[in-house]
């Protein structure tokens, strides 16, 4: 399990999306959120095209997505929320290619791994968040909020990160001394 970090402050993690936004790169706002809100790899998410996500027939956004993961060839299903809409909303008119992360050049193709890096860490490093962030930390972002939210069960986030015990998705999410220290002194038993 590699030394990337989920970012575990909900404001940073605002202050990183709309660190985009503001400035009017909506591809790079949409990427963030997207990768927070669907815990895709990196692989994936860059993958995905606008036929994935969008009903031309229908002229709306899809409720729910299946890709085929690359690195693990499996199928993986899952729905877009309300942010995830709203932020492939605002990129849909100013789509070029099929990839919804694409590059603008003149004969577009998908991004790559070290663009989306330079993206992520340009917003990082702009909003002051420290540890050890890269493309990967999107996916364990969602993971670990899902995880301390206690709303959703240590089953279906193993399910969504296809995880084979309950131990592994703990090591993964980085769940921290000052995690489980949080746990003992928040406790009200009596």
């Amino acid at each position: 399990m590699a030394a990337t970090e989920p970012i575990r402050s909900k404001q940073e993690l605002k202050e990183l999306a709309e660190y985009y936004l503001r400035q009017g790169k909506i591809r790079n706002y949409a990427l963030i959120i997207v990768g927070v809100y669907t815990a895709l790899r990196v692989s994936d998410l860059l993958r995905l095209t606008w036929a994935d996500v969008y009903d031309s027939e229908k002229q709306a956004f899809r409720k729910h997505v299946t890709i085929i993961e690359k690195k693990t060839g499996k199928s993986k299903t899952f729905a877009l929320n309300k942010h995830v809409i709203g932020a492939l909303r605002l990129c849909f008119p100013h789509r070029r290619g099929d990839f919804i992360f694409s590059n603008n050049r003149k004969d577009p193709k998908m991004l790559s791994r070290v663009q989306v890096w330079r993206i992520i860490h340009e917003a990082v490093v702009a909003v002051g968040i420290t540890g050890k962030i890269s493309c990967h930390s999107l996916r364990k972002t969602w993971g670990y909020h899902a995880w301390t939210s206690k709303d959703v069960s240590p089953v279906v986030i193993m399910h969504v990160y296809n995880h084979s015990s309950y131990e592994i998705t703990r090591r993964y999410l980085g769940v921290a001394q000052d995690d489980l220290d949080k746990a003992y002194l928040e406790m009200e038993l009596i």
